[in-house]
Formats: C-alpha cells, sequence, structure tokens
C-alpha cells in the first residue's frame, strides 16, 4: 500500500516538470524585461561604490609576536635558589598572580591606554610629528561620519568660543575622564589588540591606524610598556623585600658595631683585673657581641637572596616577529568594496521590480480597498 502511495505516474512527473521549466522560464523572461532597469542599476551601484571605497580611509596593521618565559615559574636552578642554598637558606617558589593569559586584559586597560596617549608618533611622510592623542584628532573618517557628529561638533565649536582656551586644558584622570579622552579610549581599545595563545604561550599584540608608521611606533611601544609592566609587577614584591632587609640589615649592623665596642673598651679598660665580676661582666658583653654577630651575619645573607630574587622574578621576552612599517592596507580593498556595492545594488532593484514591486501593489490595494 505504501507504494501504491508514492507511487506517481510518468505523466504527472513529466507535467511537474514542465512547470518547473516554465517557472524558470518565466523567471529569465522577466529579468530580460528589466535588463535596462538592472543596467541602470549597475551604474547606480558603481558610482556608489566609488563614493564609499573611496570614503572610507586606508587601515595599516601591525603585528608583533612574543614568547614571555616568566622568571618565577623556573626551576630551582635559579640565581635566588642558588645563592638561599650557598648561604643555607631555603627556596621559596611562590607563584605570582600575575602570568601572561592577563596579557590581552592589561594592554585593554584604560590606564594603559592613557599611558600612550603621550607616546611621540611620525607619519611616513614625515608631515605630522606629534603626540598620539593629537594624531588621533589628524585621522580622516568616512564622510557619514561627519554627518553623524556634526550636532555634537557644533556644540564643541561653540563652547570653544564661549570658554577660555586654558580652561579647556585637563590633566588625564583614569577615574574622571571627558567624553573626547574616553572616545579616543574606547577607538584605542578596538584598534590596539592583544591575543594570547593558551596551548603555546604566544602573545600577538595588533594595532591598526591609517599610517604605518604610526602603526608600527604604537605596536612597539605597547610591547614596551607591555613587558615593563609585567617587570615591574613581577619583580616589586621581591623590590620590597629588598628595601626591608636592607633597612634590617643596616640596623643589625650598627647593633653589632655597638657591642663590638662596648666589648672591646670594656676589655682594655679591664685587661689586668682578674675580679670574678669583671671576668662575668665581659662574658656577658662577649655574648652580646656574638648574638648580635650571628643576627647580622642571618640578615646579610637573607640581604643576598633578596637582591638575586630580583633578577630572577624579571621576565625574560623573546620577540618572535618584530613590529616593521607595512607596506600594504589591512581593510578590505576599494575594488572589492566597488564589486559588492554593486551586485548588492543590482540584486536588491532585481528583487523590487520581481516580487517587491507585485506585493506592494497588493498591499496598497488592500489599504485603499479598507479605507473605501
Amino acid at each position: 500500500m505504501s507504494e501504491n502511495k508514492n507511487y506517481q505516474h510518468p505523466d504527472v512527473q513529466e507535467a511537474e516538470n514542465d512547470e518547473l521549466e516554465i517557472d524558470w522560464m518565466e523567471i529569465l523572461r522577466k529579468i530580460i524585461a528589466i535588463r535596462k532597469t538592472l543596467y541602470k542599476a549597475a551604474g547606480v551601484g558603481v558610482v556608489l561604490g566609488i563614493i564609499i571605497a573611496l570614503s572610507i580611509p586606508k587601515q595599516y596593521t601591525v603585528t608583533v609576536t612574543l614568547s614571555p618565559e616568566m622568571g618565577g615559574d623556573k626551576a630551582s636552578g635559579g640565581l635566588a635558589s642558588l645563592a638561599s642554598s650557598f648561604l643555607g637558606g631555603g627556596s621559596n617558589n611562590n607563584s605570582d598572580a600575575l602570568n601572561v593569559t592577563l596579557a590581552p586584559d592589561i594592554v585593554s586597560s584604560t590606564p594603559f591606554i592613557l599611558e600612550l596617549f603621550n607616546t611621540r608618533v611620525q607619519t611616513l611622510d614625515g608631515e605630522i610629528d606629534t603626540t598620539l592623542v593629537t594624531y588621533l584628532d589628524e585621522q580622516k573618517g568616512p564622510w557619514w561620519g561627519y554627518i553623524k557628529s556634526a550636532p555634537s561638533m557644533a556644540i564643541k565649536a561653540i563652547k570653544s568660543l564661549l570658554t577660555d582656551r586654558t580652561d579647556t586644558i585637563s590633566i588625564l584622570n583614569p577615574f574622571q575622564l571627558t567624553y573626547q579622552e574616553k572616545s579616543k579610549v574606547e577607538y584605542l581599545k578596538k584598534q590596539i589588540v592583544a591575543e594570547i595563545d593558551t596551548r603555546t604561550g604566544m602573545t600577538t599584540i595588533n594595532a591598526t591606524l591609517q599610517d604605518p608608521k604610526v602603526a608600527a611606533i604604537i605596536a612597539d611601544s605597547v610591547v614596551a610598556k607591555l613587558q615593563q609592566y609585567i617587570i615591574d609587577y613581577r619583580i616589586k614584591k621581591a623590590k620590597e623585600d629588598c628595601t626591608y632587609l636592607e633597612e634590617l640589615y643596616h640596623e643589625r649592623q650598627q647593633e653589632y658595631y655597638k657591642a663590638q665596642s662596648k666589648y672591646a673598651h670594656y676589655f682594655d679598660s679591664n685587661r689586668n683585673i682578674a675580679f670574678q665580676s669583671v671576668r662575668a661582666e665581659q662574658e656577658r658583653l662577649q655574648n652580646d657581641m656574638n648574638l648580635a654577630y650571628q643576627v647580622y651575619s642571618q640578615v646579610a645573607q637573607q640581604l643576598q637572596v633578596a637582591r638575586a630574587k630580583i633578577q630572577e622574578e624579571k621576565p625574560v621576552f623573546a620577540v618572535v616577529e618584530p613590529a616593521t612599517i607595512p607596506l600594504f592596507p589591512s581593510n578590505t580593498s576599494r575594488k572589492v568594496i566597488l564589486l559588492g556595492v554593486t551586485i548588492l545594488t543590482i540584486c536588491i532593484t532585481g528583487i523590487w521590480q520581481l516580487i517587491g514591486k507585485h506585493y506592494f501593489r497588493k498591499i496598497k490595494s488592500i489599504i485603499s480597498n479598507k479605507i473605501l
């Protein structure tokens, strides 16, 4: 029974195939009928594509690849471990709160971006030599961007006329940014991106700006600041320990010197006296001097370990791919934009002529009939 239900007569199948073929032929005839309209749409698309392609400024991307090796993750053969073993101390390999996986968060943080504002940049043609925050005002934008920002530009111009120039100068403060500073920070967060490969530990930094030399300078500055940021964080605790031990070392040194001087002075003054009380006091002063020396010696050993640990905690960064000035833009080419806009215009026009216009007329007639 199931075979009989699914069975179709050959004549029925041929009729359906003919109907399908007639539908495709009808669509083809309609396309041919509106070919002049499609030609006009193609011309309009070419014009729009040229305008859009020329309006979008070129963008250049510089990529830097780092392979960081954190000093705190090394084996027990580090300088601090060697110094500790020679001086009789124990090794302490506590894990640090900062690791390479936080590089993307560091680069995208507002304080880090604000530190880049005063970076000195220069365009490839040498016409602009200024700071990054000033260069951002020199970058070009599409014409529709000026239309969108026209009201805010007008308000800003009026405020600049009504207020004094010196009153508009503000110090960069991450806690309270102006609207212009905030917009520049958000723009740089999108243009400067750090990515981390958790499997290999490779860090990739991408800087995208409108001038190739400026992009290379900023990418190199981001790498340098990121390295220094991580180094400062890693050795901060070791530096604090070293500073504390140096103060403690000088205090224990002075205590030992005082005890030594007191013992020597008492010994010289009572050298030929054979009283038991003199010998007891001499023995007490000698014990005080020996105890002060033991404490002084232990602090000196700890200080040497702390000094070695500062060097050990410094991470080593291997720059696999350095920053270089790109030769070609990284955004979509103008030819692709032109071709895409032209094809999109033709498709929209064709769909409107073949389908949209028919349904539009039908909806219009339904609405008019309801009104009447």
